[in-house]
């Protein structure tokens, strides 16, 4: 990058952090850093949390890889990948149905009370190792735009994006991220149609829309893990579940359902990047979005890098609020057996996250593998949470469901599953088998101590 460009990049993200420290709310309650109401104890309004679900989960590395996936597959790549947001819809409805049913009030207590405490920490375990990834994993998006990996200039960028954020979190906690996730999303998505100004027009419906095959070695695959994965994926992100309590029951499920919609739609969309190198054979590598902006420009790069930077600002804003609701709030209920919070250890969370938070990114990882891997070490989540209604109190299934996707999972990783697992021949055949193989084991582990009634439950907690 020319130093012209540079002074221009590095304007508009000192522009941004201060912009957002100064207009973020300051809270003074623990309600509001915890629950993001304001001084007068009022919930958040319907249009901020709707906003709030949407643009939170439009992590800045899920669109880079709906542009990945758009360049790999063509529009059955995109597709794929905007699939996953089906989740949020999925995590509406099955919240409003524990609520309602159930009266539940958050997640963790929720599964002391079906599940016993050892098996709210394993949870709370998964979602802590979800939000610390989430970290690393939008700041590097960022530090791309800036720099190669390693560079200082990328390091510097990566820092600077990341000490702004946790200012303005700490400043006024899940207040301050669903205010900001507001703005955030107006950014969002005026320049995702700045960005596809540049490119709609150099191609047909007809062409975008014939992108690639609809096989299953061809993209398919992926579609079909994602369809698998959305019964489990979104219990294990609190970024997504913690907004499900702050609202009446109806008011949370309709702004979950138009979220979900508005982030499928925006997805897409913004695969078309990719889709666009894949129609034009650009080699893009692990970066389509910047490599096809630089082909394009500096206008069309500077638009990518502002939605980049408006997308993992909403991510990591809304990653540090859970982590210090899980640990500064939640922890103790596992430990003590009662809910016990302050201000104060909320941003020492904060501030202690945002200082090992990074260290991945000095490191150097597969971006995509940090979201399927997970997705398939949690799918033991489906039957834990869509059937738990149906359960009194059962700490065996809990546990026959979640280590088992978990066991699953890393054996994935480790390239342990056998090759008769693959469904198809394409790239993602194993990942598709371990994902459907690996939850019909999830559910029957879950529903055999309700068939064997002779297995010790233990004594019930309560939350």
């Amino acid at each position: 990058m020319n130093h012209g460009i540079a002074v221009y990049f590095w304007g508009f993200l000192l522009l941004y952090g201060s912009i957002f420290y100064l207009v973020s709310p300051k809270v003074r309650t623990v309600s509001g850093f915890f629950r993001g109401t304001d001084d007068n104890g009022r919930a958040v309004s319907p249009w901020l949390l709707t906003s709030s679900i949407f643009i939170s989960w439009i992590f800045a590395k899920s669109v880079a890889n709906a542009a990945n996936l758009g360049a790999a597959y063509g529009i059955v790549g995109g597709l794929a990948y905007a699939t996953y947001w089906l989740s949020i819809p999925v995590a509406g409805f099955t919240i409003y149905w524990l609520r309602t049913r159930d009266e539940a009030t958050a997640l963790v207590p929720y599964l002391i009370s079906k599940y016993g405490r050892p098996a709210a920490a394993a949870f709370s375990l998964a979602i802590l190792v979800r939000l610390y990834n989430e970290i690393w994993s939008n700041t590097s998006v960022v530090g791309d735009y800036f720099g190669k990996p390693g560079d200082a200039s990328y390091i510097a960028a990566a820092l600077v994006f990341t000490v702004f954020t946790v200012a303005y979190t700490i400043k006024g906690g899940l207040r301050a991220s669903i205010f900001t996730d507001f703005i955030q999303a107006i950014v969002f998505v005026f320049f995702l149609a700045l960005v596809l100004l540049f490119i709609l027009p150099q191609h047909s419906v007809s062409e975008i829309a014939s992108a690639g095959e609809f096989r299953l070695g061809a993209g398919v695959d992926l579609l079909l893990v994602a369809l698998v994965q959305v019964l489990s994926y979104p219990f294990h992100d609190p970024v997504l579940t913690d907004r499900g309590f702050l609202t009446k029951e109806k008011t949370m499920l309709k702004a979950f359902i138009l979220s979900g919609v508005l982030g499928f739609v925006c997805i897409l969309a913004f695969s078309l990047v990719g889709v666009h190198a894949f129609l034009a054979g650009i080699a893009t590598g692990s970066n389509t979005p910047g490599v096809v902006a630089q082909s394009l420009g500096v206008a069309a790069l500077f638009a990518t890098m502002a939605v980049m930077i408006s997308s993992a600002g909403s991510t990591l804003d809304s990653t540090f609020s859970s982590l210090s609701k899980n640990l500064a709030r939640e922890a103790p209920l596992l430990l003590r057996g009662r809910a016990r919070a302050s201000i104060r250890g909320g941003v020492w969370v904060m501030a202690v996250f945002a200082l090992l938070g990074n260290v991945p990114m000095f490191l150097g990882t597969d971006i995509l593998k940090a979201t399927t891997v997970s997705g398939t070490m949690v799918m033991g989540l489906a039957p834990i949470f869509l059937l738990a209604p149906w359960v009194r109190y059962s700490p065996w299934s809990f546990h026959l469901s979640f280590w088992t996707g978990l066991a699953i999972g890393v054996l994935q990783v480790a390239g342990l599953l056998p090759a008769a697992w693959a469904i198809g021949d394409g790239k993602y055949a194993l990942l598709l088998g371990a994902n459907v193989y690996g939850l019909a084991l999830c559910t029957a582990g879950f529903l055999l101590p309700l068939a064997l009634p002779s297995l010790p439950a233990g004594a019930k907690q309560h939350a």
